[in-house]
């Protein structure tokens, strides 16, 4: 059985940091490409970054120098480092973990509240 399990989220004022991490379970982690996508209230899931299995990463323009996606294959997890975070960061925050066309999944979300 497959499981995502991400941890992290929370409450941080406007320029401040957080990191997300996924644990993952169930699948062959290294060969996955794993990503994180955000969901604001109304809005549809969109793509934060995604990191390959040979490490090639990808990040949405409105994250760009501000966010870092990293794997660690020995502990099967994927992070998400969030530094200068915005209002509109807010968000619930799920990881994706692909293969092919085939293999698709995720977890549960985590909620990010960036306020002041």
């Amino acid at each position: 059985q497959v499981q995502l399990v991400e941890s992290g989220g929370g409450l941080v004022q406007p320029g401040g940091s957080l990191r997300l991490s996924c644990s993952a379970s169930g699948i062959p982690f290294r060969v996955y490409t794993m990503g994180w996508y955000r969901q604001a209230p109304g809005k549809q899931r969109d793509l934060v970054a995604t990191i390959t299995s040979s490490g090639n990463t990808n990040y949405a323009d409105s994250v760009k120098g501000r966010f870092t996606i990293s794997r660690d294959n020995a502990k099967n997890t994927v992070y998400l480092q969030m530094n200068s975070l915005k209002l509109e960061d807010t968000a619930v925050y799920y990881c994706n973990a692909r293969f092919g066309v085939s293999s698709n999944h995720w977890g549960q979300g985590t909620q990010v509240t960036v306020s002041s």
